[in-house]
């Protein structure tokens, strides 16, 4: 099936100027870009895109103590509870977000949710599989960059679902900055 989703280059993957390699491997698996554009996040679109949901916050919380342990966790943020813990995270990735302007894109093509989810890699770039971007790309850890009090600077952030896809993409672009939808996609 045809989909939309939404990748942000974040701030590290502009700043060490890897825009156009990154682009080229979604190039090279066959995603389509519909909509480009570099953006200065503000804070309030920072909020929309991290947002406060107990979903998102349980899900960073519970990656970053699986990838820094109970003992680091419990020193580093004072708790070894994930929902506090995502909520940290949460902070420190909008504060990220911001620093610098990013690139928006919106790939399409056959299964794009997943097919780039595999390009990208797991979040941790330490652990990511080789031959993805994150791992051939990345320079970071989850432990370190808790570690150092900030967010991890893992290169981009890609949609996880077809909802969030939709979500996302309605959040970072309106439909006059989009190539038109192919009949047969959904989103």
């Amino acid at each position: 099936m045809i989909e939309r989703t939404l990748v942000v280059l974040k701030p590290d993957a502009v700043q060490r100027e890897l825009i156009g390699k990154i682009i080229s491997r979604f190039e090279d698996n066959k995603l389509t870009i519909m909509g480009m554009k570099l953006v200065k996040v503000d804070p309030q679109l920072a909020k929309k895109h991290y947002t406060d949901s107990p979903s998102q916050i349980g899900e960073m919380g519970n990656k970053t103590l699986h990838a820094t342990g109970l003992e680091k966790s419990q020193e580093i943020f004072g708790t070894t509870n994930p929902i506090e813990i995502g909520k940290q995270l949460v902070e420190w990735s909008r504060l990220f977000i911001v620093s610098i302007p990013v690139v928006a894109l919106v790939l399409e093509g056959e299964e794009a949710i997943s097919k780039v989810r595999r390009i990208v890699g797991f979040t941790d770039p330490s652990q990511a599989e080789k031959g993805t971007l994150r791992s051939d790309l990345g320079k970071d850890s989850i432990a370190r960059a808790n570690a150092e009090k900030r967010a991890t600077e893992n290169l981009v952030h890609a949609s996880g679902s077809v909802e969030e896809a939709v979500q996302e993409i309605n959040l970072w672009f309106k439909g006059n900055e989009l190539f038109p939808v192919k009949e047969n996609n959904p989103n």
